[in-house]
């Protein structure tokens, strides 16, 4: 899944890791969709069935536009019967989530079990006894808005496929910035390095372990990278979507080394300052409302503590969008 959203502030629950490069040191596609199928929740009822030619025109649409199509009557019918519950869901999403837009998406044939499984691979989250705070930063000089994409910091948006590695991709983009940071160059790192080699677990946790596509976490991941020495380019050892290969680590090949890490305060400010300080953060969020999320500020009346998806913060804004402070990740 690949993904550019923004966040709003009073919605995010997070945990958030800097990477540090050493010295030695040298990733929804997009969301663009077609507009026929932009808001097909439009003035729907939450207890009222979707109408079944409405339904079946928009499915059609979805098929179309995504290039979906079923091995056979059964499986095509049950996710038509998937899909209009997706559409209920996502008028559901739009009441409670107005500032942003919701409606059919590549994942509207998915139940939320399987968007679940395939794409919020995040693990349990729990931080070692041991774990570096980030020191507090002052932040009365802190710019109205930032962005490190501006500043080439940030490598194009990536797209994880039905992977549940989306620590790894947070992972590397923390360090992807720490590195520009460092030296000032941008290079893509490889997430496959870790989904295939990455087996870091909490001895304090049963279970905790880093497991390619069933999931990880992203400070067992900079704890890998730590002992390896480092992360391969992206085109020295590139993303397959699969956990089912060898690990083909070349420690000759190493471009990233990460020096330390450490866990940065929930205070938004605090966020924001070492966001601006550091650079791209390692953040996990709670993703129930991405499988329906078109676009805009993600901001729910509602909103779970359970985290369940690794992203990249990579900037804020306080009105350059939709009128309210947001974080963009």
């Amino acid at each position: 899944m690949a993904h550019r959203i923004a966040f709003s502030v009073c919605v995010v629950s997070y945990f958030l890791f800097i990477g540090l490069i050493s010295s030695e040191a040298f990733s929804v596609v997009g969301s663009e969709v077609d507009p026929l199928i932009r808001q097909v929740t439009d003035g729907q009822d939450d207890g009222v069935e979707t109408q079944p030619l409405t339904a079946e025109h928009h499915f059609s649409l979805f098929k179309a536009r995504f290039k979906k199509s079923y091995g056979s009557e059964e499986e095509h019918d049950y996710r038509f019967k998937v899909f209009r519950a997706n559409l209920r869901r996502a008028a559901r999403h739009q009441k409670l989530d107005p500032s942003a837009t919701h409606g059919v998406t590549q994942f509207s044939d998915l139940t939320p079990g399987e968007f679940r499984k395939r794409f919020l691979g995040l693990r349990r989250l729990r931080l070692p006894k041991d774990a570096n705070q980030a020191p507090i930063l002052p932040t009365d000089n802190l710019p109205e808005d930032f962005d490190w994409r501006e500043k080439g910091a940030v490598t194009p948006v990536k797209n994880q496929g039905s992977c549940g590695s989306c620590w790894s991709f947070s992972t590397t983009g923390a360090l992807e910035g720490a590195n520009f940071f460092a030296t000032g160059k941008i290079v893509s790192l490889s997430e496959q390095q870790l989904v295939d080699c990455d087996h870091e677990c909490d001895p304090e946790e049963a279970g905790s372990c880093d497991s390619g596509c069933n999931g990880g976490l992203m400070n067992s991941a900079f704890e890998y990278t730590l002992k390896a020495g480092g992360l391969m380019r992206e085109e020295d050892y590139p993303y397959t979507g699969t956990d089912r290969g060898t690990c083909k680590f070349d420690k000759s090949k190493i471009v990233a080394k990460v020096a330390n890490f450490s866990v940065v305060s929930l205070d938004e400010d605090q966020i924001a300052a070492n966001l601006v300080k550091n650079g791209p953060l390692a953040v996990a969020i709670n993703a129930v409302f991405m499988q329906t999320y078109i676009g805009g500020v993600s901001c729910p009346y509602i909103c779970s503590k359970r985290l369940d998806h690794g992203v990249l913060l990579v900037g804020y804004g306080s009105t350059k969008f939709a009128g309210v402070a947001m974080f963009v990740v």
